[in-house]
């Protein structure tokens, strides 16, 4: 029986509705899903409505989660259900989920009960954390909830306690935390928050084999426009060794690793004697610009992967993001480099958007 999603939904950072909505729209269009965008400002939600169903699982298999740029996660959307009664909400779910899926060969891997980053939802957090055990009972006790870590993720979106959408995502084809929130801890000696940007995007655009492989003692790696040394201090609590490249100070904590080289010249100029297993950049300056660089990195040699921040205009980002994408693809593209990007506004960007790069 094939199980039809009436669209999807995406959560993102308050203010970027629209950079989700044009995304939705593009990705969607090569596939010939055709549909309607819904949000408001500020919600930090975007729903598609599909003008017809759509088999979820053919649905996002064409628009995997590592084609999303700006949502920080996606689900198929399969329905609603309203008018929670307050004394029994997680029977009333669980009574609708069986009714639709009892006798077909869905069961999901686990649950997760969601809402809005905003601060106006997040009110409904506590009521979530209180009810998502009631209902993972409720679904346990009627065989709809396997714990499977093949089997599909359950979304609960909650925009008040007496309604919710829910949908479906698979394993490996969704953000690594729920609603792709990254609560992640400062590292000892770290000396900005700018840290946790490249700690989650480790997590969020590499795989775990990509992690071992490429994030170990021995490797050498290049942080231009370092200062303070934020991301400089990611690398060498791995073990690698680091050029961090900038005019200004590094923090002791940083240097007292003893992995670090601070090499005072300017991020843009400056280049290795020799080819290096990683370049990072974190540089406050034109997308374009930075593309540009990142480009010749790799086209000269001078590296095997990247990642790297392109801080957005506050008007036309979608456009902007696909700009720098087409000009680093051309630049590999006519040096006959095969190459994998990803791109994602991470958790703990702002006005920007994180970028790997590796060649292939």
């Amino acid at each position: 029986m094939s199980l039809q999603a009436i669209g999807l939904i995406m959560h993102c950072r308050a203010g970027f509705e629209s950079e989700v909505g044009a995304e939705a729209l593009a990705l969607c269009e090569r596939h010939k899903l055709a549909g309607t965008i819904h949000s408001r400002s500020d919600s930090a939600l975007v729903r598609f409505v599909f003008n017809q169903p759509s088999d979820w699982t053919s649905l996002l298999e064409a628009v995997p989660f590592t084609d999303w740029v700006f949502a920080r996660e996606r689900f198929a959307w399969m329905g609603s259900i309203a008018d929670l009664p307050e004394q029994d909400r997680a029977g009333a779910i669980t009574s609708e989920l069986v009714a639709r899926y009892a006798k077909t060969p869905l069961r999901f891997g686990r649950v997760s009960c969601e809402f809005a980053d905003t601060n106006e939802a997040k009110e409904v957090s506590g009521f979530l954390r209180r009810f998502a055990p009631h209902l993972e009972k409720a679904l346990t006790k009627k065989g709809m909830l396997a714990m499977r870590a093949d089997a599909p993720t359950l979304h609960l979106l909650f925009e008040t306690s007496g309604a919710c959408d829910f949908g479906l995502s698979m394993p490996g084809d969704a953000a690594p935390w729920p609603m792709g929130i990254a609560h992640l801890r400062m590292p000892l000696g770290a000396p900005s928050r700018s840290t946790l940007k490249l700690a989650e995007a480790f997590f969020a655009l590499m795989s775990e084999a990509e992690r071992a492989s490429t994030l170990r003692p021995g490797l050498r790696a290049v942080d231009l426009g370092a200062a303070p040394g934020g991301w400089s201090l990611q690398f060498a609590q791995r073990g690698l060794r680091v050029s961090a490249v900038d005019n200004g100070p590094l923090a002791e904590s940083v240097l007292a690793t003893g992995l670090v080289e601070h090499v005072r010249a300017d991020g843009f100029t400056w280049r290795p004697k020799q080819r290096v297993d990683w370049m990072v950049c974190d540089m406050v300056e034109q997308p374009a610009r930075v593309a540009a660089l990142i480009a010749d990195w790799f086209v000269t040699g001078r590296c095997r992967r990247s990642i790297f921040n392109l801080k957005l205009p506050m008007k036309k980002r979608y456009a902007e993001v696909e700009k720098c994408r087409a000009l680093i693809s051309a630049r590999l593209d006519d040096e006959g480099l095969s190459h994998l990007m990803r791109m994602r506004h991470l958790y703990h960007d702002r006005e920007e958007i994180t970028v790997y790069l590796t060649l292939v």
